[in-house]
């Protein structure tokens, strides 16, 4: 997410209540903003101004796939807090999962001994993967993940070199955001980065082979061949990292022809391929991981977001022998595993399995696709619909032709289906693209609802 611009002062009912010192509210004065709920009144004072905000809403409660503000106004839920509620909100069996772990135990670190969330958990997410992934580290986020997997790509291999994709995102740590380069604004000012971190580019069907996926994996595979020819020999490449479906970079799906040759390539060198499966990973794209599409399977997984439905976690899975090389004490974590977080990821994997969710998933996504088009297809702003199941990218165009971005509309149309009562986001290097991310239990009257939403949404916005 880059939401850089300006924010907005704080509002006249805080400045009405400041105390004393600048800035300031009086523990009464918190009382009565939030008994109004102005949330944003409390919170502007003292939160960070670094954190870039999608909308201004003070948000008060979901159900279902309804997130409600403090007026009482809901919303059609398609963004999901960044693909990670993908069952929604208040989730029974989520729910009473973190009510009965918080009963027992909040928190124990796990290097002091076993709880049976965490190895049921573990044991559910490794046979939830192809083999060999039957081992797994957990640890608090996406971008934790991603740091676990660097660490253990030079430690097992003994090579320096990591190799990553031009317009991914991996998350905002040092590690993570070496590899990140779908907004200049994540690295700006940072570097020196990790080194011995080359990018390449990425296979962007859309936007630089004009839809010719031969194209895109020939043309990627040998700006690859020549990275490892001309910059790092492939002796020397510990990882390389990829996102099946690249998320932040504008939901653009790698060809499973690519993928394929990726996983040929890194065969032959010793090279490990990480995959990156934290928003695309969890049943969201019709199939459990997204590498699943190319019938490939990585040497490590990670995956964040959704496996705790909100509850803050992640994991990397690989085969049990690089774990073991990885060696004991080689890497560690206090709150990774948390109990209450992995009660809730087995009653998240449960109703996945239970519902036939990744099926639903599959299937919804089509009934998504169907109707976006439908709106492409009376709108020429839009240029391109794509992703797999429920992850859908609707790219703006100024020109069909050309393909020019146009972020203005992208921009204008997150307030435009908030105002229409739908919430979805934005991504793409140039931010031109709206990423759909309904929860994989959504009902088809959902799908098409959100549909009708955004192309009213589409109307009110007038051609530039």
């Amino acid at each position: 997410m880059d939401r850089t611009g300006p924010q907005p002062a704080v509002s006249a009912s805080a400045i009405a209540h400041l105390g004393g010192s600048a800035g300031a509210l009086t523990p009464a004065a918190i009382d009565d903003l939030a008994a109004a709920g102005d949330y944003a009144g409390i919170s502007r004072p003292y939160l960070s101004p670094i954190l870039g905000r999608y909308y201004e809403q003070n948000w008060s409660h979901g159900e279902g796939h309804i997130l409600y503000d403090s007026a009482g106004r809901g919303y059609l839920d398609f963004a999901c807090g960044i693909a990670t509620t993908s069952l929604g909100h208040h989730h029974p069996a989520v729910t009473e999962a973190i009510k009965d772990q918080a009963d027992k135990l909040l928190h124990i670190c796990n290097a002091l001994g076993y709880l049976e969330p965490v190895g049921r958990l573990a044991a559910m997410l490794a046979d939830s993967c192809p083999d060999p992934l039957d081992t797994v580290f957990f640890c608090n986020s996406g971008a934790e993940a991603i740091e676990a997997a660097m660490k253990l790509a030079r430690r097992v291999t003994g090579r320096p070199g990591i190799v990553a994709f031009r317009g991914a995102f991996h998350g905002r740590t040092f590690g993570a955001a070496s590899i990140t380069s779908s907004s200049i604004n994540y690295r700006l000012g940072y570097e020196p980065l990790l080194p011995a971190v080359y990018l390449t580019p990425f296979p962007n069907v859309y936007r630089y082979f004009g839809d010719d996926e031969e194209a895109a994996t020939a043309g990627a595979m040998g700006a690859l061949r020549t990275l490892l020819a001309h910059e790092i020999p492939a002796s020397s490449v510990a990882a390389i990292v990829i996102e099946p479906i690249q998320g932040e970079g504008g939901f653009n799906p790698a060809p499973a022809a690519f993928l394929r040759e990726l996983r040929a390539l890194c065969d032959e060198h010793g090279i490990l391929l990480v995959c990156d499966e934290v928003q695309t990973g969890m049943g969201r794209t019709g199939k459990m991981w997204a590498f699943e599409h190319a019938g490939i399977v990585p040497d490590v997984m990670c995956v964040a977001k959704a496996l705790a439905n909100g509850m803050p976690i992640g994991a990397i899975v690989t085969r049990r022998e690089l774990q073991e090389r990885w060696g004991v004490g080689a890497h560690g974590t206090t709150f990774g595993g948390n109990p209450v977080s992995c009660a809730a990821g087995v009653a998240v994997m449960r109703t996945i399995d239970e519902q036939g969710l990744v099926a639903n998933a599959a299937a919804r996504g089509e009934e998504l696709q169907v109707a976006l088009r439908d709106v492409m297809a009376e709108d020429d702003r839009i240029g391109d619909v794509r992703g797999q199941g429920l992850m859908v990218g609707v790219e703006f165009v100024k020109d069909r032709a050309t393909r020019e971005p146009d972020t203005e509309t992208s921009e204008a149309m997150i307030t435009a289906a908030a105002d229409h009562g739908l919430l979805v986001l934005n991504c793409g290097t140039h931010h031109n693209v709206i990423r759909f991310l309904p929860p994989i239990d959504v009902t088809p009257e959902e799908i098409a609802r959100g549909a009708q939403l955004f192309k009213a949404a589409l109307k009110s916005i007038p051609h530039s």
